[in-house]
């Protein structure tokens, strides 16, 4: 009995000196994950909120901003017979998918970074508090549009800016001009996407190649915190690619009046 007692001493002995728990690295590294995964949401999310304003058109532009733009889009039809109308919009779609994933995404990562304090043992309280992570993701993607831009497809991006663009050629009559001079000025800010449509007239001579400047330009501004800016810097670069292929020319005539157009979507 004696001897037994001895050889389970030794044997607690060892595994108390880590020699049988192979799994403490594994826990450590868990543990280390959801830190990480912690600080990266903490981050998204001030990121977001510092954000905030890029994403914002209503209401951003002062009164002697739009003085300035006006004057800046008169000055530049008397340089070109194009027809140049920039619209703005806060988002070209609402993207519920990216809402969404967002929402699964806070909903998984929050369950594994909260693991040592969710009701495993509680399945109905466990439902509640993971419904609860799910809704922090989804409402975030409401308030923080920088943080539903994290869980947006850019190929999703591209095609809602693009279809939203065309649908705005049209709405603002710019297909109706005699010469097929019209040039649309689209800017899509949650899809951080600039588009550039021009007429077939002009589109004969100006490709996409060419527009790249302007499209440099109306995003320079943006992200360097001023809408104002890169609106003045797209219109100007528009007008001097454009009075290089469409002149202004005597008796030429206002067809779409100048404005400049923002809107939330």
């Amino acid at each position: 009995m004696l001897a037994t007692l001895l050889e389970l001493q030794q044997s607690a002995d060892w595994a108390g000196g880590g020699h049988a728990d192979g799994t403490a690295w594994l826990e450590l590294a868990g543990r280390l994950g959801s830190g990480a995964f912690a600080l990266l949401f903490v981050f998204l999310v001030l990121r977001a909120a510092l954000r905030r304003q890029r994403y914002r058109a209503v209401g951003v532009l002062s009164a002697e901003d739009l003085k300035l733009l006006q004057a800046e889009l008169t000055a530049a039809e008397l340089r070109t017979v194009g027809e140049i109308v920039p619209v703005v919009v806060e988002r070209s779609d609402r993207h519920p998918a990216a809402s969404w994933l967002a929402a699964t995404s806070t909903l998984l990562l929050g369950s594994a970074v909260l693991a040592a304090w969710m009701p495993w043992e509680r399945p109905a309280l466990l439902l509640v508090c993971q419904l609860g992570l799910g809704a922090l993701g989804y409402g975030l993607t409401w308030l923080l549009p920088g943080f539903k831009r994290v869980f947006l497809r850019e190929s999703r991006a591209s095609e809602m800016a693009v279809e939203q663009a065309v649908q705005e050629f049209y709405r603002h009559g710019l297909h109706e001009t005699e010469a097929k001079t019209g040039v649309l000025l689209f800017v899509s800010l949650l899809e951080r996407r600039v588009v550039v449509l021009a007429d077939e007239g002009i589109d004969a001579k100006v490709g996409e190649e060419d527009w790249k400047a302007t499209d440099a330009a109306i995003l320079d501004g943006i992200v360097a915190g001023s809408l104002r800016d890169g609106l003045v810097a797209g219109i100007r670069k528009a007008a001097e690619l454009l009075e290089q292929h469409f002149p202004w020319m005597d008796g030429d005539r206002d067809e779409v009046p100048n404005r400049i157009v923002i809107r939330s979507e």
